[in-house]
């Protein structure tokens, strides 16, 4: 029996279940919706606008498009050689849903490449044998009657599900040689579902994870976010770094594994960074800040440990360098995984502040706290739950400590931007104003000048018009002699 939370979903295809039966052809819904309806929770998440619906059918290409003509909005055909027709579909509530409905498949791949020679099947069973792991591998047929539909589980993807268990169809090495992503997918859905991969799954990353070279950079980039913004990612990146399959890709996270940290005394650089990137929630209003950046920035946050192994706080600038080397390995791995720039910079940015927190042991200044909040930009939210979430210590007063510093920071920013306008924290003249007073052209003295009022901004706050210009002369007699 289909559990009554499908009804939704049911309920929204039957008049393409209607259009498909009558034209003689079989329509399921398949995958990874199938998965997540079994796996329960509220059946109005189950129809929100971002869980779209993928559909299999015994259709071919040309016969698909027939019976979507008219009942959807939009359709596209890049997919079709490939099997694939695209639609876009508003329901009677309104709601805009994206679904694709694909031939049933068999595919060849050849062993250097991941692009596939695809052959059209007659048969759900020969479909389902192709996909990835046995929870992916479960259909539903939809049926135009008043009949129950049908669960179709050739593999006993439900069973594993109940299990907690992964595994593939067929055997791993062949689902694995056939696309090495799914082997770096394994992770995500270890890390989602609480899974345990079966040892012969194991087995075959390991021997397999060479592979992966043949994956574009793009599509590892794609899963490793994935696998990032699940609830509990830990998991999953213990298995990327058990299996050796993180070597081929993120070599910097292994190479933490033996670094230890002798300020945290964690058993390794590694199990604290996983430790913060789960200590980094998913906020319950999504513009509190950018939660999957802030996942990134904490995977990273350490990755300089390794080159320096002189970092201790009682050495000044220690902090700086291990932020420096942390932040350029950041840029060139999340570059070379071909991450936006905007991506980049961004994350890049946070490693290189993670630290600055603790530059201010002795309590934040206004000079301090102005400094913090210009330096941090709009990453501000970012850096402040990066560094919360890197308190990763098992001492009970040690931990509270930091809330509590972390705490007064934070008060001192929202007593300052209400008298100071701190978000947009600039020097009280601009360079207009600086070239008129002191009669320059465009050029390097500007930027000169500027930068000597941004450090009285920062150090004093507003001194007012006629103190700033005096401060502005003075600076430009003194450089000018």
């Amino acid at each position: 029996m289909v559990p009554e939370r499908f009804a939704p979903v049911l309920a929204e295809l039957a008049p393409l279940a209607e259009r498909f039966a009558a034209r003689g052809h079989r329509l399921y819904l398949v995958g990874g919706s199938v998965r997540d309806l079994l796996v329960g929770g509220d059946p109005t998440d189950a129809v929100g606008d971002d869980f779209d619906l993928d559909l299999t059918t015994d259709a071919r290409p040309d016969e698909i498009k027939a019976a979507l003509d008219g009942a959807v909005d939009a359709l596209w055909t890049q997919g079709e050689r490939f099997g694939t027709i695209g639609a876009q579909r508003v329901g009677a509530d309104g709601r805009s849903r994206t679904i694709e409905v694909t031939t049933f498949r068999s595919e060849a791949y050849s062993d250097d490449s991941r692009k596939p020679v695809v052959e059209f099947a007659d048969h759900i069973d020969v479909d389902l044998s192709r996909r990835d792991f046995t929870i992916n591998a479960m259909a539903l047929e939809l049926r135009a009657d008043d009949a129950a539909p049908e669960l179709v589980d050739p593999f006993g993807g439900a069973v594993d599900l109940a299990a907690r268990q992964l595994r593939t169809p067929s055997g791993p090495d062949i689902s694995f040689g056939d696309d090495p992503l799914r082997m770096l997918r394994a992770a995500r859905f270890i890390a989602r579902f609480d899974l345990e991969p079966t040892p012969d799954l194991v087995e075959a990353v390991e021997q397999l994870g060479a592979r992966l070279e043949i994956v574009s950079a793009e599509r590892i980039r794609d899963e490793l976010d994935k696998l990032m913004t699940v609830d509990h990612p830990a998991p999953g990146l213990w298995f990327l770094v058990d299996t050796g399959l993180a070597d081929h890709f993120l070599p910097e996270l292994p190479a933490m594994r033996l670094e230890h940290d002798p300020i945290h005394r964690h058993k390794d650089v590694l199990a604290h960074s996983i430790a913060v990137v789960e200590n980094v929630r998913r906020p319950a209003d999504p513009d509190a800040f950018d939660f999957r950046l802030t996942r990134l920035a904490a995977l990273f946050h350490d990755i300089g440990k390794p080159r320096t192994r002189g970092y201790s706080a009682g050495k000044g600038t220690t902090f700086h360098h291990h932020d420096a080397v942390g932040a350029r390995m950041t840029r060139k791995r999340m570059s070379a995984l071909r991450y936006s720039n905007d991506d980049v910079e961004a994350v890049t940015e946070l490693v290189a502040l993670h630290l600055r927190f603790h530059t201010y042991s002795m309590g934040w200044s206004d000079a301090a706290v102005r400094r913090y909040v210009r330096d941090a930009g709009d990453l501000l939210a970012e850096l402040n739950v990066l560094t919360r979430c890197d308190c990763t210590t098992r001492n009970a007063k040690k931990a509270a400590r930091l809330a509590r510093r972390m705490d007064e920071l934070e008060e001192r920013i929202d007593e300052l931007a209400v008298a100071e306008e701190l978000a947009a924290l600039r020097p009280e003249l601009d360079g207009n104003q600086v070239m008129d007073h002191l009669s320059l052209p465009p050029g390097r003295e500007v930027g000169e000048a500027m930068r000597f009022l941004m450090e009285i901004r920062i150090e004093e706050g507003v001194i007012g018009d006629t103190e700033i210009r005096k401060r502005l002369d003075a600076w430009w007699r003194d450089r000018n002699r």
